[in-house]
């Protein structure tokens, strides 16, 4: 995002309605940081400049993946799909996604006031790829690998900086505790937070083994149940 000097009147109404912080006021004038903004447009939409002193310039790559991750108005050119762009987990029971011995995970690097550089995103999809993470074909960070075998992104976007990307991979339950260690180890060598969502069906007496393993690797697991109704019929079997 870009504000023209000319235009600007230094009123400040811009400043609460960017959520990295990155609109500042210097000798009365309203300045954008380049590097802090993640091009998420939401200065612009707000409709708040007296003047229409903000602009989205033309964005040219590998600039323009900031936008495409962070603007959920924005399709990715990979899945045509808005936003972060990946087909939601919680839709397992229409998709058929995740069979009987697998478990979904997905890391949501970046939020508001912190985004995420992919150099983190790029360490995170390593570390689970070491495991033997398969990679969601589907989600959009995917597309951006040059190897899914070993988790490597693109060298000419591990600078660019967007308000949050997601890592999404299917595993075996049975390398799906070594998975999650290699999450919590790889938390404490990036500059940024993540959430991690865990999606299993269900064993047929009833259990969700997942729920254990995430016991034993440390973390406090939030059991939810999600039924989507109306969106189809389901493709799985099993």
């Amino acid at each position: 995002m870009r504000i023209d000097p000319e235009k600007c009147i230094g009123c400040g109404s811009c400043l609460p309605y960017c959520p990295m912080r990155a609109i500042t006021l210097e000798d009365g004038l309203a300045v954008i940081d380049e590097e802090a903004c993640v091009d998420c447009n939401v200065c612009f939409r707000a409709g708040v400049c007296p003047t229409e002193a903000i602009f989205m310039p033309e964005l040219t790559w590998p600039r323009s993946v900031r936008n495409t991750f962070s603007d959920p108005l924005v399709p990715h050119k990979s899945t045509q799909v808005l936003g972060r762009g990946t087909e939601e987990m919680k839709t397992n029971e229409v998709t058929g996604r995740f069979r009987l011995g697998y478990v979904g995970m997905a890391a949501e690097l970046g939020r508001p006031g912190t985004g995420t550089y992919f150099r983190d995103v790029e360490k995170v999809a390593r570390a689970v790829a070491a495991v033997g993470a398969k990679f969601e074909p589907k989600n959009p960070v995917t597309s951006l690998m040059i190897d899914t075998s070993t988790g490597q992104l693109r060298e000419d976007i591990l600078l660019e900086k967007v308000l949050s990307a997601i890592v999404e991979f299917e595993i075996p339950v049975e390398k799906a505790g070594a998975a999650l260690a290699a999450l919590k180890k790889v938390a404490q060598e990036i500059d940024t937070v993540f959430s991690l969502d865990i999606i299993s069906r269900v064993a047929p007496d009833g259990t969700t083994p997942i729920q254990q393993l995430a016991q034993e690797a440390g973390f406090t697991p939030s059991l939810n149940g999600k039924t989507n109704v109306g969106l189809g019929r389901p493709r799985a079997d099993v």
